[in-house]
């Protein structure tokens, strides 16, 4: 089903409000990130949260307040008197070199931060986001905000085919194939930072971690779908996965 320019727009204000709502947008950071997402229909455009607005706070994004932009930074368009976000070239550097990507979300985690500082590789702690992290997450080492084509192409390269960067002292940075995934991606980032945090502060830098082998056992056995007391329940039943998006997607949308 075709998804038209309004529905983009209501999305990536959802998305922009679920931030917030997660907490990693609130605070001394209340204004600070954006979700995008590429226009389906319309690959070499996206949709992100702008600047300029009389209240600019990613908990009170509205469809309307979403500006569009090319994939070199430029706004085509928006409300009047807005402007892209002041790292719109960290989007569409991405944007242009990742083809497979559809949304980037770039946000100012506590725990992320905290950990990118400290200069400590971020390993598996938990089951959520466990994936993310199993590898060592490139770092951009720079604190500076990315205005510049050069620093976000340098951003882009540096992510190659991650699904997060983590911007030293900074940020960090997730993609994904569709909007939930990059937003959603975020969210484990940042658990699997706070535990992280938490194992270093008690049992120091070389604290223990999840071992390969227990992940594999995650992913290499039969899928739950197939085995014989879920086989004929699954064929039935409604949709099973994604309820955290669809709390806070409902959850944020009250007053849309």
């Amino acid at each position: 089903m075709a998804i038209d320019l309004k529905d983009v727009k209501y999305q990536v204000a959802i998305a922009n409000r679920i931030l917030a709502e997660l907490g990693l947008a609130t605070g001394v950071t209340a204004s600070l990130g954006h979700a995008s997402w590429r226009v389906p229909n319309q690959p070499d455009t996206f949709v992100v949260k702008g600047r300029g607005y009389e209240i600019d706070a990613l908990a009170m994004m509205k469809p309307e307040d979403m500006v569009v932009c090319d994939l070199d930074g430029f706004k085509i368009d928006g409300p009047p008197g807005s402007t892209q976000c002041r790292e719109v070239k960290m989007h569409s550097c991405v944007y242009k070199s990742r083809p497979d990507v559809m949304s980037v979300t770039h946000i100012h985690p506590r725990y992320t931060i905290l950990m990118s500082v400290l200069e400590a590789t971020l390993v598996p702690m938990c089951q959520e986001g466990i994936q993310l992290v199993r590898n060592p997450l490139p770092v951009y080492p720079h604190v500076k905000t990315v205005w510049s084509e050069e620093e976000g192409q340098e951003v882009a390269k540096l992510l190659g085919n991650s699904p997060a960067i983590l911007l030293k002292g900074h940020g960090a940075t997730t993609v994904g194939n569709r909007l939930e995934e990059s937003v959603m991606r975020m969210l484990h980032l940042e658990e699997q930072a706070k535990m992280n945090y938490l194992a270093y502060s008690v049992a120091g830098a070389n604290h223990p971690h999840i071992p390969d082998e227990h992940i594999d056992e995650m992913t290499n056995r039969t899928p739950f779908r197939e085995l014989p007391h879920f086989r004929e329940e699954v064929k039935s039943a409604g949709k099973l996965e994604g309820g955290v998006w669809d709390y806070y997607s409902l959850k944020v949308s009250q007053d849309l």
